[in-house]
């Protein structure tokens, strides 16, 4: 016979990215009382990575936990961008239900439809949140419609159906039930999840049973795994017995012992079904795994992980400006770099490459990749990157590779060469939808390098006003051959630093990539041809002074502006035969060592 626990409430906040979802859990938090009158705090609270405040986005899954009434509320903060939907998966094993937070302008998007299915599946009920309500541009009525589709959509039955609808400004801290009422808080938010978010419930006849779902770790106590209570209890210090997924039992202590109060985890001694934990003590713990009684240990259903589809190779810098700007340099550091990232990040596999100073790592997406990188770029390592390559499948001796569902959201003068650039990635449309206000939404599905280097033609295309979103769909049948860069790339043919009137000379020859003065080294990439070829080119001549001048002889160099290469963007610019150079100080592109001659330039 089954018992709920009435004090506790776990719920995962699940929306696309940008929707708000980040700051109306800042705003729960101060209206629970978490933080003191005059304590300072800094906006989206949750976003404790600076790469995820600088971008504005959830990059890591999150707990907190606050009290309403009495009431313990277990929040999950979980990513929004589709190169994190591993993490999102994961936590909502575990919710007892969602709050899906929705755009009064913008709708339900494709993440949204992802993680919405995911919950259904999980026979999740769901509370439905129409955020930022005072846009000038809301369309409320028709978005409640949107959401109703996208149920119906998901084959949802009618009792999941029936949710509540709560409007919020999580700016202003308000929620309201229905839009006349006049509120200034988020009580009505607060009672919608005590009163429809059901209680964990457990069979008290068992003994423990925690699935770990995620996974943290701390230079003090090494590896945490995360999840929740399914039964039993478990005590601090105690054994316990680890189920792994291939069936094997190993027996572990408990050494720490935390749940969630807040921002904070906080050490306890013991904690029973229904709580979301943190346990330490074992360094193989990983997640699938079921924390079990050591005498008789019955392990949950293992979790799937979404196989990862984007590969790329890390290897040591080996530029002619090799170990000039970073600390960490050689291929041990290296190594030992990606298997800490490996403690946390499931998503992520490594493999040996070709040489011994390089490693194929393998993840779900561009920005899963550049994020990764960024952050050991500021945490002072040289590395260099080859070109993103997906990675293929053979299913019945035919070759499948990873497929994308992409969403475009642009204006209507648009369609045309958005749909053009698209079909030449292979992609096709399914759906095209025209809501009157001058903007249409695109839906395609293309092969996943088709979307290696699209974003930057995209934002091009669309003069910055477009925006694009693609979600993993499957695997099919190898597409054909997707055409790449059509240009070839201006390659410095010596070292030095470039001066002004060698750059001024090559300006006609296509786009620079450096400015007057920057140092480089023969075999860097210092712009783009115009043509198809590479051309080799001296970017350190200096202007002949001779004895006799004429009045116009020494006219003002005049520099088109040069294109800032950053991360990203490289990322998506360069071939097969040429890398990112990444260190702390500079982001670089260079041809691989022995790559193909190029044309010389007449010096």
């Amino acid at each position: 016979m089954y018992q709920a626990r009435q004090d506790i409430r776990n719920l995962a906040i699940i929306a696309h990215v940008d929707h708000g979802k980040t700051t109306l859990v800042d705003a729960m938090l101060w209206q629970s009382g978490i933080f003191r009158e005059h304590q300072r705090v800094q906006e989206r609270v949750m976003d404790n990575i600076d790469l995820e405040r600088e971008k504005g986005i959830t990059i890591m899954a999150k707990n907190t936990a606050l009290f309403y009434q009495g009431v313990k509320l277990n929040i999950v903060d979980t990513p929004g961008h589709a190169d994190f939907g591993g993490e999102v998966e994961r936590t909502l094993k575990m919710v007892n239900g969602v709050m899906l937070l929705v755009d009064s302008s913008e709708g339900p998007l494709p993440q949204t439809r992802f993680v919405l299915r995911k919950a259904l599946e999980h026979d999740l009920p769901a509370i439905v949140v129409i955020n930022k309500i005072d846009r000038s541009d809301a369309r409320i009525s028709e978005v409640i419609n949107e959401v109703y589709d996208l149920f119906i959509d998901l084959d949802a039955r009618e009792d999941q159906i029936d949710f509540p609808i709560i409007y919020t400004n999580a700016k202003l801290g308000f929620a309201k039930r229905r839009l006349e009422d006049d509120s200034k808080d988020l009580r009505p938010l607060f009672e919608a999840i005590v009163e429809r978010i059901p209680p964990p419930d457990f069979d008290p006849r068992q003994t423990l049973q925690l699935l770990i779902t995620n996974i943290d770790y701390s230079d003090y106590v090494g590896r945490i795994g995360i999840g929740r209570i399914g039964n039993g209890a478990i005590r601090q210090g105690e054994w316990v017995a680890i189920c792994k997924a291939n069936g094997q039992v190993d027996k572990s202590k408990v050494t720490q012992l935390y749940v969630y109060d807040g921002l904070k985890q906080v050490d306890v001694k013991e904690a029973s079904a229904g709580d979301i934990v943190a346990v330490a003590g074992n360094s193989d713990i990983t997640i699938g795994d079921t924390v079990a009684d050591p005498e008789n240990p019955h392990a949950l259903p293992a979790l799937k992980i979404d196989e990862p589809t984007l590969a790329m190779v890390f290897s040591v810098n080996q530029s002619g400006f090799a170990g000039k700007e970073g600390r960490y340099v050689t291929s041990r550091n290296l190594k030992e770099r990606l298997d800490k990232e490996l403690l946390k990040n499931v998503s992520l596999r490594v493999e040996p490459a070709s040489s011994p100073d390089a490693y194929r790592v393998i993840g779900r997406g561009e920005l899963q990749m550049a994020i990764l990188l960024e952050m050991m770029r500021r945490e002072g390592y040289e590395v260099e990157v080859s070109k993103p390559e997906i990675v293929t499948k053979t299913i019945d001796s035919q070759q499948m590779e990873p497929m994308e569902m992409l969403l475009v959201d642009c204006p209507e003068e648009f369609i045309g060469v958005v749909t053009q650039k698209v079909g030449g990635r292979k992609g096709k449309m399914l759906k095209m939808i025209n809501h009157g206000s001058g903007r249409v939404r695109l839906e395609f599905r293309l092969p996943a390098r088709g979307l290696i280097g699209f974003r930057s033609e995209f934002l091009t295309d669309t003069k910055g006003t477009g925006i694009m979103n693609h979600l993993f769909d499957g695997y099919d049948l190898w597409q054909g051959d997707i055409p790449t860069r059509l240009t070839g790339a201006l390659v410095a043919d010596r070292p030095g630093r470039a001066t002004a009137y060698a750059l001024n000379n090559l300006q006609d020859r296509g786009e620079l990539f450096i400015r007057p003065g920057d140092a480089v080294y023969e075999g860097m990439i210092v712009g783009e041809n115009s043509r198809s070829a590479d051309l080799c080119v001296n970017v350190t001549k200096e202007k002949k002074l001779t004895n006799m001048r004429a009045s116009t002889s020494d006219e003002a160099v005049r520099l088109i502006p040069y294109r800032e290469m950053g991360l990203e963007r490289a990322l998506e610019f360069i071939k097969e035969d040429e890398l990112v150079e990444i260190t702390p100080k500079s982001i670089r592109l260079r041809k691989k060592p022995g790559a193909r001659k190029f044309a010389r330039e007449d010096s």
